[in-house]
């Protein structure tokens, strides 16, 4: 350490800490840096620093692998994150090491410039080769480089506001008063973009009901789904219930919102957000499987359902950069065949004339269109309609690429990545 008062030091060790555990790819990152930061009394800057290291090594973890070599200790992981990806210096570095890792940072630093590591294409987008080779069957190499860089940077702070307590043009009035850099969200009707990553979990607007943190990709899917007043309406994989409040919404909160899930616990996060958002529509329920009595109870009877499959999320590497990593082939067949099973449960619920939105935030055509192919085949009593069209007649413009089906990429819309498709059952 320095002795210069003005000298700035990182904690480093506490950030190494995080990364040892996160690389044994035991448990989700976010789980892990939750549980470390609860037992670990830490100042926010310090926080951000772990936090934005600790996700570095895991974006970069191919990259830093070429780099260390036979080195690749979670230490060594840590500095050279630092160095190379975070863009501190090695002067910045000195005072926060000992100086046997200050050597070898200088001489890391040395042979790294000297003979830069040569990098597959693979590596290039630090995504395993599986990955890598299966995403090329839809990308090009350079529009797959180019969506790999993007799933790489961390991802803005996208909110929704709550129309029932406020319009965007207030809620984005009263943030840029405060000093927010805000801005509104290219496509979501009710999206706004925060720059940098403010804490808002005790901002008074949020605590009120006025907005929840929401990716603008994932708002779109309501508007896909498109409920109205007075329907009946299914979130079939509700979770923690961001898409059931941004439905309960457009419904204006009249008819009956179901909000199913497997899991008690997801269930329970929903709990507090509905009664923040002033819904008195919404009615959470935990299902045994996607064959509950319940859905044979409501079977033909739902105007609309949404399910937001689970999925390997993959589109959602810029938030969650550990799923490459934990991810694997066969895990992704598991939960093809848990799609299909819940596509096919869940679509008994549908009157005639009515819709299913099939959701993931999946980059694979095995989770998406595979899916909902396979669906349309053995069904002939469900149509595909066009997302674009959907999303148009509600003055909603997302590009070319939104056709028949929606596809979100955080290269092209800076959204996550996103795969949708619109289904109605014929009349």
């Amino acid at each position: 350490m320095g002795t210069n008062s003005t000298v700035v030091t990182w904690p480093i060790e506490d950030a190494v800490s995080v990364v040892t555990a996160l690389l044994k790819f035991r448990e989700p990152a976010d789980g892990v840096l939750s549980a470390w930061f609860k037992a670990h009394k830490t100042g926010s800057r310090e926080r951000a620093f772990i936090a934005e290291t600790a996700y570095a090594v895991l974006r970069r973890k191919r990259f830093l692998e070429c780099v260390l070599q036979d080195e690749m200790t979670p230490r060594r992981c840590v500095l050279a994150t630092l160095l190379f990806v975070q863009g501190l210096s090695q002067r910045q570095l000195m005072d926060s090491v000992s100086p046997g890792l200050a050597k070898w940072l200088v001489g890391l630093k040395e042979r790294v410039t000297a003979n830069p590591p040569i990098l597959t294409p693979a590596e290039q987008t630090d995504l395993p080769d599986w990955l890598y080779e299966q995403l090329l069957n839809y990308f090009s190499p350079e529009a797959l480089l180019a969506l790999a860089r993007a799933l790489n940077q961390p991802a803005p702070l996208d909110i929704r506001v709550n129309p029932a307590k406020a319009t965007r043009e207030e809620v984005l009035s009263q943030l840029s008063r405060e000093g927010f850099d805000i801005e509104p969200c290219p496509y979501s009707p009710l999206g706004l973009r925060i720059k940098g990553k403010p804490y808002i979990a005790r901002h008074h607007l949020y605590l009120e009901g006025r907005f929840e943190v929401q990716d603008e990709g994932s708002q779109l899917l309501g508007y896909l789904l498109a409920p109205k007043r007075g329907e009946m309406v299914v979130d079939f994989c509700a979770g923690a219930g961001g898409k059931t409040l941004l439905l309960g919404a457009l419904m204006r909160s009249t008819g009956r919102l179901y909000a199913f899930d497997v899991s008690d616990k997801r269930l329970a996060k929903l709990k507090p957000r509905l009664a923040r958002s002033g819904l008195s529509n919404v009615h959470p329920a935990c299902l045994a499987n996607e064959n509950d009595l319940r859905v044979k109870r409501l079977a033909g009877k739902i105007d609309r359902v949404l399910i937001d499959a689970p999925c390997s999320g993959l589109g959602t590497l810029r938030r969650n950069p550990d799923l490459k990593w934990r991810q694997t082939p066969e895990s992704i067949a598991e939960l093809s065949h848990k799609q299909a099973a819940i596509l096919q449960g869940a679509s008994r619920l549908v009157r005639p004339g009515g819709r299913i939105v099939y959701a993931t935030c999946s980059l694979l055509t095995d989770e998406n269109e595979a899916i909902v192919d396979a669906f349309l085949a053995a069904h002939d009593e469900f149509v595909r309609v066009s997302a674009a069209e959907v999303l148009k007649a509600q003055g909603i413009a997302c590009g070319e690429q939104i056709g028949d089906d929606f596809h979100l990429l955080p290269s092209t819309h800076g959204t996550d990545g996103f795969y949708a498709a619109v289904l109605e059952r014929r009349p």
